[in-house]
């Protein structure tokens, strides 16, 4: 079936054409700012390019938004869920931006590198993998306990405690 002739009239009308030598017209510029795409199955909004399933929450200036955790750098905790409950560790690393935390001698994971050259030979790599802050608890030594953290103020300064034990932390 042929289009009709009032149809071909506004196709032959929308396409203009030029004579040679003559530079088509530009289109508009775009302008270039960071891409920022809502989640379509939840309400948080996806920073930049990436994997579609590592979506995080962005404040009003772009940047990931921060977890507040009741753990910091260097903490002696104990391990209250998952495979290695019960262990006591020290915090090496603290993640903000997905509230996650690693300690010391747990939750290690293997991982086999290939060689990248002939003479390079594979290895086998051991390390400790981030686990959620939910996951442990403050630990107390002297009194061999885990406990949660409570905050006071003592001499003007607010200091974090053990609510069990009252041991005021570092």
């Amino acid at each position: 079936t042929r289009p009709s002739t009032a149809a071909m009239a506004s196709m032959l009308s929308a396409h203009r054409t030029f004579a040679f030598g003559t530079a088509a017209p530009r289109r508009a510029a775009v302008a270039r700012c960071p891409l920022t795409v809502t989640c379509a199955y939840s309400d948080k909004i996806k920073v930049g390019g990436g994997k579609k399933w590592k979506h995080t929450e962005v404040n009003h200036n772009g940047n990931p938004v921060k977890v507040s955790m009741h753990v910091k750098k260097g903490d002696l905790v104990k391990i209250i869920a998952g495979k290695d409950k019960g262990t006591v560790g020290t915090i090496i690393k603290v993640v903000t931006s997905t509230g996650k935390v690693s300690v010391e001698g747990v939750n290690i994971r293997t991982k086999h590198i290939a060689p990248r050259t002939e003479n390079e030979v594979g290895q086998i790599k051991k390390s400790e993998y981030p686990i959620h802050h939910s996951n442990v608890q403050l630990y107390s030594k002297e009194k061999q306990v885990a406990s949660r953290v409570g905050y006071k103020v003592v001499d003007g300064k607010k200091v974090r405690f053990l609510k069990k034990t009252g041991e005021v932390l570092p």
